[in-house]
């Protein structure tokens, strides 16, 4: 059930997949041979302040390397030639915080959530003043900020498969860029110098 969305954006990074259903969210971060595994610790942060379930599939070269970094809640899959190992599942996360995971949303969208809940004199806040409320009030219990989250992001992802079918489908009508082939002029060979003077004289 649920909906499945890639490079959500997600505080300072983005989620490669984020499966998401009316329950929770779970995020994925995909690394293959190719990536290295500088930017875990922001991904990891970030991840861990928004989804409720969070899982990296990785190949067997990073799971040594990987293991270390990752706290026990965090769930790991193994990428090989037989499909997807189970290395542990991912446990619940409960360092999820109202600020960031209002951010998957647009500024406006977080004021309609405030206002319906009788939070006057929001309308007006920029979105730091508004990451500073929801981080500082007790008048807006977390389940229910994540459930308006979960609904908006579900009910978006049409818009999203629409906008994304336009784009793809604007690039396909544009003619192809090529590069124009440079054409190089032979250089004439000079005449030695002594057949020059023989033909003078």
């Amino acid at each position: 059930e649920g909906v499945y969305i890639d490079e959500l954006p997600t505080g300072t990074t983005r989620a490669d997949v984020v499966h998401i259903t009316a329950q929770f969210m779970h995020g994925y971060e995909v690394k293959s041979d190719g990536d290295t595994l500088q930017r875990v610790a922001n991904q990891l942060r970030c991840y861990g302040e928004v989804y409720d379930f969070v899982t990296f599939i990785v190949t067997e070269k990073h799971l040594p390397k990987l293991l270390p970094l990752l706290p026990d809640w965090v769930g790991i899959l193994v990428a090989s030639v037989d499909g997807l190992l189970a290395h542990r599942p991912a446990g619940y996360n409960a360092t999820v915080e109202r600020a960031p995971i209002a951010k998957l949303l647009l500024l406006e969208e977080v004021k309609q959530f405030l206002l319906a809940r009788g939070l006057t004199g929001v309308s007006t806040l920029r979105s730091r003043e508004i990451s500073h409320f929801l981080r500082t009030t007790q008048l807006v219990p977390l389940s229910s900020l994540a459930q308006y989250v979960r609904e908006r992001l579900m009910a978006r992802l049409p818009e999203r498969l629409l906008l994304r079918a336009e784009r793809k489908a604007e690039r396909e009508r544009l003619p192809s860029r090529r590069k124009p082939k440079i054409k190089v002029k032979a250089k004439k060979k000079k005449k030695p110098a002594a057949r020059e003077k023989a033909r003078a004289a």
